[in-house]
């Protein structure tokens, strides 16, 4: 039981925690979500294994975040996230937008958060997403609706604070 288990955990344990971290908005909770998962998922290897482990994880990561029944993680937010990640080259303007949306994400509720995350970053199709979240597809294109509405609605030109407006001299 153990050797599978831990073949796998090497195998996938970066994808696992970068799909965490981009849910979560946050490294460290990230970790913790995919550590608490993969304990219950330990329990479980043999019947795990033989079915799709990485369909199983990803969703078992998707509703323990989007219930997070975790109160003391829950209620601890850092001040500043550093995300301790590489520059491949000078993409200033790339990272500045980064930057700009994880706040932007982090105001969406968990599942619009969960529905364009298993979207976007997933590619998963609407019914995939439903079965996910356990729910109708419908809900999901509501909660992406929702989600991306509110995205737009601060990215509208009006919300950009322009050059001109704050340059006194």
């Amino acid at each position: 039981m153990d050797g599978g288990f831990e073949e796998y955990v090497r195998a996938r344990g970066d994808a696992l925690r970068r799909f965490a971290y981009v849910l979560c908005g946050d490294r460290h909770l990230g970790e913790d979500l995919v550590q608490e998962v993969l304990v219950r998922a330990y329990r479980r290897w043999p019947s795990i294994e033989h079915e799709q482990p990485d369909r199983y994880l990803r969703t078992a990561l998707v509703r323990s975040h989007v219930s997070w029944l975790r109160v003391r993680s829950h209620r601890e937010r850092p001040q500043e996230i550093n995300t301790d990640f590489p520059v491949r080259d000078d993409f200033a303007h790339d990272q500045a937008e980064r930057d700009d949306l994880w706040p932007r994400l982090g105001r969406l509720t968990r599942a619009q958060r969960a529905v364009l995350v298993l979207r976007y970053y997933e590619d998963l199709d609407d019914r995939q997403i439903a079965d996910v979240l356990r729910c109708s597809p419908a809900t999901v294109r509501v909660h992406a609706f929702r989600g991306l509405a509110r995205l737009r609605a601060e990215l509208s030109p009006t919300t950009v604070p322009s050059a001109s407006k704050g340059a006194n001299l």
